[in-house]
């Protein structure tokens, strides 16, 4: 007989999960690290795909495409797992993943590699919000901050290794093996899931909501691509002013619709609670300081200190680990007092003070210093992710879990691309700057001004000018994060804003 597990489930705390939950957790908790993964393990990949592929031009929509099909279908997952239970949504997301990876593995061209990164990022995009919904559902409202602790600990550590292990799978095994690698851990994954879950059966026939599903996707789909185009080093074009037009449209007309539907994709009856927007908005925010910001951590510190991409990476683990630790004793913290609102205030603070701690970095900063600050970074992620994910499920009724869920994750990875696009123009903006500062000498050097420094030229330039052209890129850089650490100071507003609610022990 098979090993059977109802959702929704909840567990008392006092008796503890059972062997089919504990079961159940462990396969959502892998189907989300492959998802998040593969967002970031591509990077350090792609010089190698580019140069076997070809069409340069186009290895930047290798990342961009999955995010942006993750970013669509998040909404889409979340209402159907609410409406026809868990089970078939999160196998057919596993299914659409590792048929995606198989392509993308097999890709004979940069055109067909794209197309497959869309469709892995359509399962993607549903591993997430399921596997976040599912732990909602199998545990009792506390317990969820204890096992979400773990989950978010799994988000982290996979968005600080990706580009590492991309780089180290590339150097070994080829960079089709990056994606790959993904068949034989899906495979047991989806059978494992497959035996153990019951599925839900209900008499009732659902109303699928289309219509606000395509528009919200749409809207998304906008904001995102937007967020990539404007990084374009062509320049701005038609399309960096149509998109946003295109997005406060769909999403204008998404807000009618959804006041109308039968069954909304994501019911505007949830906002009535102040925490469902508030968090909403600064998983937003944080998106851009965290997961926006991981590019410019790797560009900035290679550049200025002149390390390998290896060391570079290594700089980078104690963010995992700080975040893995912090993210555990949170949850754990959550489980017996119920109380979460000083975490991602404590949280965004750190972040902020962090950023302006970025300020006093030059080239003569010790490399100890530089992965002390990765380690706060990492106990500033802990602090927030699981924890934003806890509070919003709180405030939702058990139905509209996936629904609630979706939010986070769609607005987490807008936030994510729109990071990338606004600190990266600020960036730059502020290094064209440092540029009309340069000494002729060293101006000469960087046809392309700071824009166009990387580390292999910041070495190659000779020892007196090169603590120069460092301190304006320095310096350059600094601009942008005082930019973030505005908005981690933002964020930590709109968390003061939160109610200071206990959560209580069971729903």
């Amino acid at each position: 007989m098979p090993l059977e597990a109802t959702i929704p489930l909840a567990t008392p705390a006092e008796a503890g999960p059972d062997k089919t939950t504990l079961i159940i957790y462990f396969g959502a908790l892998i189907a989300m690290f492959m998802a998040t993964i593969d967002m970031q393990i591509v990077v350090t990949a792609l010089p190698t795909i580019a140069g076997e592929l070809g069409n340069l031009h186009l290895f930047g929509w290798v990342g961009a495409a999955y995010l942006l099909s993750t970013a669509a279908v998040s909404p889409f997952y979340g209402k159907l797992g609410d409406m026809y239970g868990r089970k078939n949504v999160v196998l057919a997301a596993i299914g659409l993943f590792l048929l995606g990876s198989l392509v993308c593995g097999t890709a004979w061209s940069m055109e067909s590699l794209i197309a497959a990164r869309v469709l892995q990022g359509i399962g993607g995009g549903g591993l997430m919000v399921s596997a976040f919904a599912m732990i909602g559902e199998l545990f009792g409202p506390r317990d969820r901050a204890r096992y979400q602790g773990y989950s978010s600990a799994v988000f982290a550590l996979s968005s600080v290794l990706g580009p590492l292990a991309g780089g180290y799978i590339t150097s070994l095994f080829g960079w089709r093996w990056v994606f790959l690698v993904n068949l034989p851990v899906g495979i047991v994954v989806l059978a494992l899931l497959a035996f153990v879950m019951r599925g839900q059966s209900s008499a009732r026939t659902h109303s699928i909501d289309y219509l606000g599903g395509s528009l919200l996707a749409v809207g998304t789909t906008a904001i995102v691509y937007w967020g990539y185009h404007v990084l374009d080093p062509a320049g701005p074009d038609p399309l960096t002013f149509v998109l946003p037009a295109v997005a406060l449209a769909a999403i204008t007309l998404f807000i009618v619709v959804e006041q109308r539907a039968e069954e909304p994709v994501v019911p505007l009856r949830l906002f009535k609670s102040s925490t469902v927007p508030i968090v909403s908005g600064v998983s937003l925010i944080s998106g851009s300081t965290t997961l926006g910001m991981f590019f410019y951590f790797a560009l900035y510190m290679q550049t200025l200190t002149g390390l390998s991409p290896a060391a570079v990476g290594f700089l980078f683990l104690p963010a995992s680990v700080t975040s893995m630790i912090v993210s555990i004793l949170a949850g754990r913290v959550i489980s017996a007092t119920g109380r979460y609102k000083w975490m991602p205030v404590a949280a965004m603070g750190i972040g902020g003070l962090l950023m302006l701690g970025f300020l006093l970095v030059d080239l003569h900063t010790p490399s100890w210093v530089l992965a002390a600050m990765m380690g706060l970074f990492g106990i500033s992620m802990g602090l927030q992710f699981q924890v934003l994910i806890v509070a919003i499920q709180a405030a939702a009724p058990l139905q509209d879990i996936g629904a609630v869920t979706s939010l986070v994750t769609q607005a987490r990875t807008i936030g994510a691309s729109l990071g990338m696009a606004l600190n990266g123009a600020v960036m730059t903006w502020a290094l064209n700057r440092q540029t009309a500062e340069l000494p002729a000498s060293a101006a000469a050097l960087l046809p392309e001004g700071l824009t166009g420094l990387n580390p292999r030229l910041a070495a190659s330039l000779p020892a007196t000018l090169r603590e120069a052209v460092l301190g304006h890129y320095s310096s350059g850089f600094n601009t942008m994060f005082v930019w973030v650490a505005a908005l981690y100071f933002v964020a930590m507003a709109l968390t003061l804003l939160l109610e200071d609610v206990q959560i209580p022990k069971r729903s």
